[in-house]
Formats: structure tokens, C-alpha cells, sequence
């Protein structure tokens, strides 16, 4: 299918949740796809075992709005032999639209307090950090603003979750920042400027102003794919610190 196709099929998505365009794809899926989407590229193609989303020439570009786990396999087997870049959405500002569950309008709309930012991606690159440093690996962020849809559930499994309202869709309304996430500098970048030569995961939390458990998944990611590395203990916690490597790359010129 050819990307003027593809553009086309997702202007005619229909508003409704549950709505699936004529390439069985969510509506932030399929718009984020759309943004990527330049004349001669080739879409929904087959790479091997796989359908890839977009190919550019050598460049095959994955969008994902989903959990990195479930396409684990499928990213390994790829950079081993094709240059990839994902792209991934993280909402920062989001609103909770809840509708009926014969579709028949919108029940309420209000704004989540919960507000993402780039370093959230650590969430999910917990799933296959060792490609962060990989040549054949690149990372798009896209920074959004996203309705999330939900429908109550009258009967059902997940009737219990959210008192029986369950996220049917997900909507962009529009996207504020895409960070490139390419080399060292790149993923250092994300790191806490104030963050001291040894540092612990608590220093990280603290710097970011997020919690213990996303500062874990930083230092495990940045840890695995060698950019930070163990450099000793205090009590339990572990200390970590820049790797030389690393130093040298973010140092900045030195002046004549």
C-alpha cells in the first residue's frame, strides 16, 4: 500500500472508540504513522517473519503504542541485520474521556493529573536495554497530547479495574516534542545534570523528581547497555557511576 493510501485510509477513521481504520490500526498508531510517512516509502511490508510498518530505503521505521515486551523478539531479530528506529509515543498531558457502552456519547472529560515525560521510556526500554547502544538502533519520542477512551465494561473479566471503566482507544491530539535518541550523548542527555560523580538510585529519583522504582529502571537500562557501571555499595544500595567512555563523550571541548 503506498503511504498517499495509507493517509487517505486514515482521514476517514471514524471518532468512534472503538473504530478501526482499514489497516486495523489504533487512532494513535495510525496518526503517528501518518506524521512518518514520507513519498516512496513502502508500507505494512514484510521484513522476514515480521510486517514492519514503514521501510525507507535501508531504513525500516516500527511504531509502537504498546509495551516494548511484546515486541521484544521481534526487535533483536531486526537490528541484527536492518537499521530500525521506534518510535514511541508518551503522553504528557492526557484527558479521560469515558463513553457508554453503546456509543452513544460522551459521558464526561476531564484532564489527568498525571503528567510523562522523554525519561518514561526507560519504563518500557527495561524490555531490551542492550540495544540502546546497538548501531542499528534508533529511538524516537514523541512527546503527545492524547485523549485516553474508556468504555464501562458491564460484563467481562475487567469488569473489577476502574470500577468497571476500561481504555477502548487511545486519540492524539497533538504532538509537542520528538527527542532523538541516537548515540551516548543522546541517552546521557536524560540523565539529571545535577546528578554527583557516584550517585544512587534515590540521588536519581530525587533529581528527576519521579519515583524510586522509574530511577531503578534508568540505572538498570543505562547499567546493561554500559553506560553506567557499578562502582560499589552503601548497605544495599547500590552506587553507580558514569562509565569513562561515557565522560569523554559528554565532555565538552576543550578549548585552545
Amino acid at each position: 500500500m503506498s503511504a498517499t493510501m495509507v493517509r487517505q485510509a486514515i482521514r476517514e477513521l471514524p471518532a468512534a472508540p472503538h473504530s478501526i481504520g482499514t489497516m486495523r490500526e489504533g487512532h494513535l498508531h495510525a496518526s503517528l504513522k501518518e506524521r512518518y510517512l514520507e513519498p516512496g516509502d513502502t508500507v505494512e511490508a514484510a521484513v522476514g517473519a515480521y510486517v514492519v510498518d514503514i521501510i525507507r530505503g535501508d531504513l525500516i521505521i516500527e511504531v509502537q503504542t504498546a509495551n516494548f515486551s511484546s515486541i521484544a523478539a521481534k526487535m533483536r531479530d531486526l537490528v541484527s541485520s536492518h537499521q530500525v528506529r521506534l518510535v514511541y509515543p508518551v503522553p504528557r498531558d492526557l484527558w479521560i474521556v469515558k463513553q457508554s457502552q453503546i456509543g452513544d456519547g460522551t459521558v464526561s472529560r476531564r484532564k489527568s493529573p498525571l503528567r510523562r515525560d522523554i525519561v518514561d521510556v526507560f519504563a518500557e526500554l527495561v524490555s531490551f536495554p542492550e540495544l540502546i547502544m546497538h548501531k542499528n538502533f534508533e529511538l524516537d519520542v514523541v512527546l503527545t497530547q492524547e485523549e485516553e477512551v474508556r468504555m464501562h465494561i458491564v460484563d467481562g473479566h475487567r469488569r473489577w479495574r476502574r470500577r468497571g471503566w476500561a481504555r477502548v482507544e487511545r486519540r492524539l491530539l497533538d504532538v509537542i516534542e520528538t527527542v532523538s535518541l541516537r548515540n551516548v550523548a543522546d541517552f546521557m542527555a536524560l540523565m539529571p545534570a545535577t546528578l554527583p560523580d557516584a550517585f544512587l538510585t534515590s540521588d536519581i529519583a530525587e533529581a528527576l523528581g519521579r519515583s524510586r522504582r522509574l530511577a531503578q529502571q534508568v540505572a538498570y537500562c543505562l547499567k546493561a547497555c554500559g553506560l553506567i557501571e557499578q562502582v560499589g555499595r552503601r548497605g544495599n544500595a547500590i552506587i553507580y557511576s558514569r562509565c569513562d567512555a561515557v565522560r569523554a563523550a559528554v565532555a565538552p571541548p576543550s578549548t585552545p
